[in-house]
C-alpha cells in the first residue's frame, strides 16, 4: 500500500502536502440511498491511502437543508443526517489518521441557514432586535421602504438577483449568496465567539486543518454604501478588519496545532499576502494557477506571480487544478478556451476529451512537482470530465439564479465511479444518485484504471508516491526551447512539459522518473506531455 509522504508526527506537514478534497455527496454512498455519506468515505479510506495523499479536505459535511450544497449551515457541531452522525465523523477522523492522513474541514463563517437558530430567533423578535444585531437587518429606502438598502451584486455570477430581502414586517436582511444563506454581522461579538468555540469542538475532534470558505468578504461597512459610489476601501471585500479576526483564530489553532487554509480571492498580491502573516492563515488557494489557460507563458507568470507573492510572508503556495465550483480539468483543457471563468459558462461549449485528458495529465504531473502544497479534488485522479447535467435534474442555485444560461456547479459534483459491474457504477448499489451519471461512467471507474498501468489513477498514484524526489527547495527555471517549460528543485529532480507541436529534446539526466504520455520514437517529449527526470 502506498503511503502519505508525511508521518502523521511531522512538523509543518501542510507546507508541502497532497490533500485530497472530499465532496461527500457525491464520494462514495455507504447506506444506498443515493447520496455519499461518511460511511461510504470510511470504506474507501484504503484507496485513499493507496493513493498516498496526506490529508483529506472535507465540503461542508454539517446540518444543512441543503439550498446550496452545505454551504448554507444549520448547526455547525451536527453532521447532516444525510450523510451521517458526529460519532461516524469521529470515526472518521480517528481511522483516517491511523493510515497517516489528516482532516482538514470547512467553515462557512460569512453566512449561516435561513434555518440555524441564530436567524430563526431573529426572524422571531422583530425589527429592532438584540436577536437582529447578529445579522444585517436594515430598512429599506423609497417613500414605502420597497426598495434595498444599497445596490451591492449577488456573490454568484451571472446572476442579478439582489442581495437584500424583505420580510413581512417590513426589514430587510442581507445575503450575499442566496435568500436562504443570511450574512452574518462580524461587528458584533457573539459572533467572533461563536465561531472561536465552533474551531474548538473540532480541533478537539482530532482535525488538523480548517478550510475557510470566502474568507474575504466576512467584515462590511457599518454604513453599507452604495457600490455606485465607489467606495474606499471596499464595503465587504477584503476590509483591513478581517485580519484582527484571523489573528484571534490563529490563536486558537496555534493551541491544537492546527492549520487554516482560506479562501481568498483577490487581484492585489499585495493584499492577498496580508492574510498570510506568520500570525494569520498558514495558506491559501491559489486561483490565479486553477483559472490559468493552457499556455507556457501564462502559466509560468502564474508560477512566478504565486511564489513571489507567498515569499514575502514565508507561507508555502498551494496549486489546484479544479475544485467542487470549477468545471473538470479534462473538459476545460479540451476547449478552445482553456482558461476558467464563471462569467463565460456556458451550456453546449465543444471540448475535445482526447486532447483534454492528454493536457490534464501533463497539467498534473506539472503542479505535483511545484513547491508548496497541492489539492486533488476527487475524480480529478480517474480523469473524469464535467458531465452534462439534464436541465430538469439541475440542483445548482447558480443554475437557477441566472435563469437558465449558467449551467451550475453540478457538472463536476456527479457521484464518483467505483465498480464497472456494479449497479451506478459502485458508488452505492440500490438508491439511485442524487445526480445522474453518464452513460460512459463506467468506462472511468477505480477498479478497470487500477488494472491499467497506463490510466490516470496509475499516473496519479506513481506520481504522489515519487513527489518526494523533488525536495522541499526552491524552483529553478532551466533554458528551453519557446513553448516548453522546464524547471529543477533541489531534491535533484526536473519537470518538462511540451506545449509545442515539435517534439522537445529533454534536458540531460540520469533517469527517467515519469511521464504523462510515451516519448516519441527519438527519445523527445511530444506536445502536451510532461516528463520527471532526475538529474
Amino acid at each position: 500500500m502506498g503511503q502519505p509522504t508525511h508521518a502523521p508526527g511531522s512538523h509543518d506537514w501542510w507546507r508541502d502536502a497532497v490533500i485530497y478534497q472530499v465532496y461527500v455527496r457525491s464520494f462514495a454512498d455507504g447506506d444506498g440511498d443515493g447520496t455519499g455519506d461518511l460511511s461510504g468515505v470510511r470504506s474507501r479510506l484504503p484507496y485513499l491511502a493507496e493513493l498516498g495523499v496526506d490529508a483529506l479536505w472535507f465540503n461542508p459535511w454539517y446540518r444543512s437543508p441543503m439550498k446550496d450544497g452545505g454551504y448554507d449551515v444549520a448547526d455547525y457541531r451536527a453532521i447532516d443526517p444525510a450523510f451521517g452522525t458526529l460519532a461516524e465523523a469521529e470515526k472518521l477522523i480517528a481511522e483516517a489518521r491511523e493510515l497517516g492522513i489528516r482532516t482538514i474541514i470547512d467553515i462557512v463563517p460569512n453566512h449561516v441557514s435561513d434555518q440555524h437558530p441564530w436567524f430563526q430567533a431573529a426572524l422571531a423578535a422583530g425589527p429592532g432586535s438584540p436577536e437582529r444585531d447578529l445579522f444585517h437587518f436594515r430598512p429599506g429606502r423609497g417613500p414605502h421602504g420597497e426598495l434595498p438598502p444599497n445596490d451591492w451584486p449577488s456573490q454568484f455570477a451571472g446572476t442579478t438577483e439582489p442581495v437584500w430581502t424583505r420580510l413581512p414586517d417590513g426589514d430587510w436582511y442581507l445575503h450575499l449568496f442566496t435568500p436562504e444563506q443570511p450574512d452574518l454581522n462580524w461587528a458584533h461579538p457573539a459572533v467572533r465567539q461563536e465561531h472561536e468555540d465552533i474551531l474548538r469542538f473540532w480541533f478537539e475532534r482530532g482535525v488538523a486543518g480548517v478550510r475557510i470558505d470566502s474568507a474575504a468578504l466576512l467584515a462590511k461597512d457599518p454604513h453599507l454604501p452604495d457600490l455606485a459610489t465607489q467606495p474606499q476601501p471596499h464595503p465587504f471585500v477584503d476590509r483591513d478588519e478581517l485580519h484582527d479576526i484571523y489573528r484571534s483564530w490563529r490563536a486558537v489553532a496555534d493551541a491544537y496545532d492546527g492549520v487554516f487554509v482560506g479562501e481568498v480571492w483577490l487581484p492585489d498580491a499585495e493584499r492577498f499576502a496580508r492574510y498570510l502573516r506568520p500570525d494569520e492563515l498558514h495558506t491559501a488557494f491559489n486561483f490565479s494557477f486553477l483559472s490559468c489557460p493552457w499556455h507556457p507563458g501564462r502559466l509560468r507568470a502564474s508560477i512566478d506571480t504565486t511564489l513571489a507573492e507567498h515569499a514575502p510572508v514565508g507561507a508555502p503556495a498551494t496549486w489546484v487544478l479544479c475544485n467542487h465550483d470549477v468545471t473538470r480539468t479534462v473538459t476545460r483543457y479540451g476547449r478552445e478556451d482553456t482558461a476558467f471563468d464563471f462569467t463565460t459558462k456556458a451550456f453546449g461549449t465543444p471540448t475535445d476529451l482526447t486532447l483534454g485528458t492528454r493536457r490534464a495529465r501533463a497539467a498534473a504531473l506539472l503542479s505535483l512537482a511545484l513547491p508548496g502544497s497541492v489539492y486533488v479534488y476527487q475524480g480529478e485522479e480517474l480523469g473524469l470530465p464535467e458531465a452534462e447535467i439534464p436541465v430538469d435534474r439541475i440542483q445548482d442555485p447558480m443554475y437557477h439564479r441566472s435563469r437558465g444560461t449558467d449551467p451550475g456547479r453540478d457538472g463536476c459534483r456527479v457521484p464518483l465511479p467505483w465498480d464497472a459491474g456494479m449497479p451506478y457504477a459502485g458508488f452505492g448499489s440500490q438508491g439511485e444518485p442524487w445526480l445522474p451519471q453518464p452513460v460512459d461512467w463506467p468506462s472511468y471507474a477505480v477498479d478497470r484504471q487500477e488494472r491499467d498501468p497506463d490510466s490516470m489513477l496509475t499516473l496519479y498514484r506513481r506520481a504522489i508516491a515519487l513527489r518526494p524526489r523533488f525536495g522541499t527547495g526552491p524552483l529553478t527555471w532551466l533554458p528551453t526551447p519557446e513553448d516548453v517549460l522546464a524547471f529543477s528543485r533541489a531534491g535533484g529532480a526536473i519537470c518538462v512539459v511540451n506545449f509545442s507541436a515539435t517534439p522537445a529534446d529533454l534536458p540531460a539526466h540520469s533517469e527517467l522518473l515519469l511521464s504523462s504520455g510515451p516519448l516519441d520514437e527519438t527519445g523527445r517529449l511530444p506536445q502536451d506531455t510532461a516528463a520527471w527526470l532526475y538529474a
